[in-house]
């Protein structure tokens, strides 16, 4: 495996993307390329080290997940109906994910992932355009008011994450903003929802490309980890921060410029 330098650069740059609406794929391949670390091991390890950011939401909403353990009776977003929310917004990318993971694997070529991120950005600038100003008026302002169809209805466009490059921060905040959700409880529920979905995959990856690994490899995947995790809670902090004073249309436009430099990184 590389050197633990690689693991820490890639961990924290896997950590600063990972809950923003920029692509952290995209990042990953510039990265990667950058540090000469590729194949099939790059790949997995690129999975696998999301669990380290999708611990530091865990870290950072933990009352939030202990209250889908111990219901509470002020909030609708706990015990099982908050499990069962997560689940239905879960059940439609981890299906197709499933089915269609060969073909998913395919998309990852220079136009398809710089595609993928025009095309998310022209979503977010057009949400916020015809969307956004209505969010004094949209009806879902916290986690509590999240029915079934909210739950669903983000769960369909967080397939949209499944091709690489678009993102699936920005599917899930785009499609909550779509189904009535403000822009902040969007996003907050978009971290929520990431955790069943990302362990998963990395769990799935891992187990598919065991044999690729020793246990020599342990403390490049701990290092990578530790600095997504680190990272991450920086990263999601700053970001509703961000998001309580400005639109997410800096974000879309990042995406146009970063479509540019990650084709020429992965076509070379």
């Amino acid at each position: 495996m590389d050197s633990l330098l690689t693991a820490t650069l890639l961990g924290l740059v896997e950590g600063l993307t990972e809950f923003l609406p920029i692509s952290s794929s995209g990042h990953l391949i510039i990265a990667s390329d950058l540090l000469g670390f590729s194949g099939p091991k790059a790949s997995t390890f690129g999975v696998v080290i999301q669990v380290g950011a999708i611990l530091a939401v865990v870290a950072l909403y933990w009352r939030r997940f202990l209250s889908l353990l111990r219901p509470k009776k002020d909030s609708s977003f706990s015990g099982a109906h908050g499990i069962m929310l997560l689940v239905l917004t879960t059940l439609p990318a981890a299906t197709l994910g499933l089915l269609l993971h060969g073909f998913i694997k395919s998309l990852f070529t220079p136009v398809t992932v710089a595609a993928a991120l025009i095309c998310g950005a022209l979503l977010m600038l057009v949400v916020e355009h015809f969307v956004a100003p209505r969010q004094a008026d949209m009806p879902v302002g916290s986690l509590d008011q999240l029915k079934v169809r909210h739950a669903l209805g983000i769960g369909f466009f967080q397939c949209l994450a499944l091709w690489p490059g678009f993102s699936r921060s920005a599917s899930t905040i785009m499609g909550g903003m779509i189904l009535g959700v403000k822009r902040e409880t969007a996003a907050e529920y978009s971290f929520i929802a990431a955790v069943p979905i990302i362990t998963g995959a990395a769990i799935y990856d891992l187990w598919k490309s065991l044999s690729l690994f020793s246990a020599a490899d342990i403390p490049f995947f701990l290092v990578g980890s530790l600095c997504a995790f680190l990272s991450a809670i920086v990263a999601i902090r700053t970001f509703i921060a961000i998001l309580a004073r400005n639109t997410l249309k800096p974000f879309a436009i990042y995406r146009i410029l970063l479509a540019v430099p990650v084709y020429w990184f992965m076509a070379s």
